[in-house]
């Protein structure tokens, strides 16, 4: 499902044989890539670019699944051991989509492996930003949202209030979600909506 009216070129893949062919890497596992699958296919939800006002972009829409990699993640991690397998298949194809999109984008090899680098720091740093905000430990969720998935654009307090509800809420509902479904690459996130604020506490 790609963004409502959008021209250019589709940004991560939405068929898994097709990331796991270019790969040639048979140690990632299915599980990983449904996992995958899954967050991408929840970060183009139309809803985001249209209602909620995130730039349909590239940078947009890294931004989206850089922020549904980070709460996938972050429930992953509270499995500790049982859960590395998977976590480190996870940021590698995530790493991996990223090459190849930037490849079918245009990029040259140079061009391409210095774009994934500076796109692997961003997504380390947002992740920290992010983890803090969820743990009250930094910058309100609110203002990490604005700088992270709007750039240069400014979003109303409104939406940022429904962005940051939304997040909590998936973070809230992932934390419930079973090991033993995430281990087989299936994750449920909350419907973003305009107005969770009003209803997520």
């Amino acid at each position: 499902m790609a963004p409502k009216q959008s021209h250019s070129p589709p940004l991560f893949v939405e068929r898994p044989t097709v990331l796991k062919r270019f790969l040639r890497k048979p140690a990632f596992s299915d599980e990983g890539l449904e996992l995958y699958q899954a967050i991408v296919m929840q970060g183009r939800l139309p809803f985001f670019y249209s209602d909620l006002a995130v730039p349909d972009t590239v940078d947009g829409r890294f931004d989206l699944i850089t922020l549904h990699i980070f709460l996938t993640m972050r429930r992953l991690k509270r499995e500790g051991a049982a859960s590395e397998a998977l976590g480190q298949d996870l940021t590698e194809i995530f790493f991996a989509d990223m090459d190849l999109n930037l490849r079918e984008l245009g990029a040259s090899d140079i061009g391409v492996g210095r774009r994934v680098k500076r796109m692997i720091e961003g997504y380390y740093g947002r992740s920290v930003a992010y983890e803090a905000a969820l743990d009250g430990e930094g910058d309100r969720l609110e203002e990490v949202l604005s700088r992270n998935l709007f750039g240069t654009t400014e979003a109303s307090d409104a939406v940022l209030a429904d962005l940051a509800a939304y997040v909590r809420a998936a973070d809230g509902e992932l934390a419930q979600q079973a090991w033993t479904r995430l281990a087989k690459g299936r994750i449920d996130f909350p419907e973003p909506r305009v107005g969770m604020a009003q209803h997520v506490g």
